[in-house]
């Protein structure tokens, strides 16, 4: 039944790219990506692989790098705050913590939570492009890539190096509850180094909310350095802090006392290096995370204070066999801890060996093969296989994929509440916790019509297994007592559930220079899922993503003047906390526009932008209100000498 449901999709994603093929016979686009650890054209990766430049954080209505992600094709962002407060990345209908999220090679991912995915501590003029590879890539990346990977590439990291000598960008914007948004980045280069670095800060009053108002104050600064040492070895480094300090109320409960606010900072350290050799290239990478998150439940409280240690060190190798076939091969090391007050003090170390072979045959097929072993302190070995394959001609792709994927367990879930020396009623971790795994197939049809000009169309099905959630549980069934109350009302982090996904997703992408004075970008994407599971009451999170969502961005210049959009809709369950009066908006509509005039030829343009033009009133999780229309205005500077 299952397979006749795949086949019917997959007879439809074709039916409905056909329709925009009836144009010229063109090339198809020669854009790269590195969804096999190594630069290859899309067209042969054999995945759904969405790539968006850099600049295009500057063009559309949006303040963080979180906003971006919320309107580009089948990227589902769950906010909690406006502006990069805090977010849940979904993708393909999983969870929060089932998106990987990468920074030119290296995980982001905080062991503490999947909260925090959502903080990149990069400057928006410094990236180079955004990779969004949707679906399994566990085979490749390991842990948490089970919805898909998030993979942020920079301009100092690159292989390829802008051609720019010296660049100076800011911007202040101000507006309603005491807006003050401002930010200012450069670039140098000279000879065989290139220095940069940016800083970015967003701040509000936020609006009224019970008790408390929505303020947010996000800061981000960064510097990062790249050498070429001679025609062989490059070697590169940045360092960058991130301070984040915001309104919490019922992020992560349902309770009417729940006045809330949080403090987040992370500093992020990266050390890389390449050497070119005949046939490939090495690069090895050491990263080292630090983050502290301290959460107040009220003003008064004494905050839950969780310090935690994310260490990387990964070497690789992409070599070429001949003209037809290459190699990756490699090797990644983590150490992750955590002191807590809440949570207690634990350290965790991981291992895996990883080989992804790529093939080029006649007649326009591809294929790709991966195999990775990971061992974790805590679950032992992990055995994951992946196989991609692809077929082009001049303007059609076809392409297929199918592996497995998992994700282990987070501190949260493992040891939330541990610290404390009496608990009285919550969530309690369970450091028993088994892997969640997955097998996934996937298979769809791009046509690429030149001209900037692509569109695409996927159907997935998941198969996931022992999904960890939070499950109401009797005192005499807890696994352990020490700091609990015979009287208590408790939630137990359980694997308790198999849950099948079923999806299509709709991806159409243009970019086109129209002529020296006028250029338009447009993305938009749908997405259809349907996810059931072997419970009679839906999990929190399976119920809680789009069962339809439409999100769509666009960009048009003429001249001195230009105008944007980014929205979204989507259609869901809903979900009710009536201690707070609050419910999970089951459908909603937002559309932000922005409009900008150039002053002068090189310099000052002034912005003006509204987002949630018709004011909707909406939450994207349970009792986390977002802001109604918001207007702002401000100028941008851009100098290159």
């Amino acid at each position: 039944m299952k397979f006749r449901k795949f086949f019917y999709l997959l007879v439809l994603s074709f039916y409905i790219t056909n329709l925009y093929s009836q144009q010229p016979e063109v090339e198809m686009e020669n854009v790269i990506v590195t969804a096999n650890q190594s630069s290859q054209q899309q067209k042969e990766s054999g995945r759904n692989v969405i790539t968006i430049k850099g600049e295009t954080f500057r063009s559309l209505p949006v303040n963080s790098i979180d906003e971006l992600l919320r309107y580009l094709p089948g990227i589902e962002v769950q906010m909690r705050g406006p502006q990069g407060a805090q977010s849940d990345i979904v993708i393909r209908g999983g969870t929060f913590q089932q998106v990987l999220v990468i920074i030119d090679g290296v995980k982001l991912n905080d062991p503490l939570t999947g909260h925090f995915n959502s903080y990149s501590p990069i400057h928006p003029s410094e990236i180079e492009r955004i990779e969004i590879l949707k679906g399994s890539a566990s085979a490749i990346y390991g842990s948490e890539a089970v919805g898909g990977v998030i993979n942020i590439i920079t301009k100092t990291f690159a292989d390829k190096k802008e051609k720019r000598k010296k660049q100076l960008t800011g911007r202040i914007v101000g507006g309603q509850y005491q807006l003050l948004n401002a930010d200012a980045a450069f670039n140098y280069t000279k000879n065989n180094t290139t220095f940069s670095g940016g800083f970015a800060s967003n701040n509000a009053n936020g609006p009224e909310l019970r008790g408390t108002d929505g303020f947010f104050h996000l800061t981000t600064a960064n510097i990062a350095i790249s050498q070429q040492l001679n025609k062989d070895w490059t070697i590169n480094f940045r360092t960058a802090a991130d301070f984040r300090k915001f309104n919490a109320q019922n992020f992560y409960t349902s309770f009417a006392s729940d006045t809330a606010n949080e403090k987040v900072n992370t500093w992020w350290n990266h050390l890389n290096l390449k050497k070119k050799t005949a046939k490939g290239s090495f690069n090895f990478d050491i990263a080292y995370k630090k983050l502290r998150d301290q959460y107040w439940f009220r003003p008064t409280s004494i905050p839950n204070d969780n310090k935690s240690n994310l260490f990387t060190s990964q070497l690789f190798y992409s070599g070429t066999i001949n003209t037809q076939h290459s190699f990756t091969t490699g090797l990644q090391t983590h150490r992750k801890s955590i002191r807590s007050n809440d949570r207690g003090n634990h350290t965790l170390w991981h291992g895996a060996l990883y080989g992804i072979l790529r093939h080029k045959f006649g007649a326009g097929f591809y294929l790709n093969e991966s195999v990775r072993l990971d061992w974790d302190e805590s679950y032992g070995l992990v055995l994951v296989p992946q196989v991609n394959a692809a077929w082009s001609s001049s303007k059609f792709g076809i392409r297929a994929s199918a592996g497995k994927s998992f994700r282990d367990a987070d501190f949260t879930e493992r040891y939330n509440n541990y610290g404390k020396s009496l608990v009285t009623g919550g969530s309690i971790g369970n450091p028993d916790l088994d892997t969640e795994q997955s097998w996934n197939v996937e298979a769809g049809i791009d046509y690429n019509a030149g001209n900037g000009f692509k569109i695409g169309s996927t159907i997935f099905y998941r198969d996931h297994n022992d999904l960890i959630d939070w499950t109401p549980t009797p005192y005499a069934d807890m696994p352990r007592k020490e700091n609990l109350s015979p009287t208590g009302s408790y939630a137990l982090a359980k694997n308790v559930e198999t849950v099948k996904t079923t999806g299509l997703e709709i991806d159409l992408m243009y970019n086109k220079k129209i002529n020296d004075n006028a250029d338009l970008f447009v993305t938009t994407g749908f997405t259809w899922l349907q996810s059931k599971n072997n419970s009679p009451t839906p999990s929190f999170y399976i119920s809680s993503h789009a069962k339809y969502l439409l999100n769509f961005a666009a960009a048009y210049r003429f001249q001195a003047f230009s105008i944007s959009v980014s929205g979204i809709y989507k259609e869901r369950m809903t979900q009710k906390a009536n201690p707070i009066n609050a419910e999970i908006t089951p459908s909603y509509f937002v559309f932000n526009t922005k409009a900008g005039w150039q002053l002068l030829k090189k310099g000052g343009k002034l912005i003006v932008q509204a987002d949630n033009v018709f004011d909707k009133q909406y939450s994207d999780l349970l009792g986390s209100k977002m802001p109604g229309r918001w207007l702002s205005a401000g100028i941008e500077i851009a100098l290159q000498p």
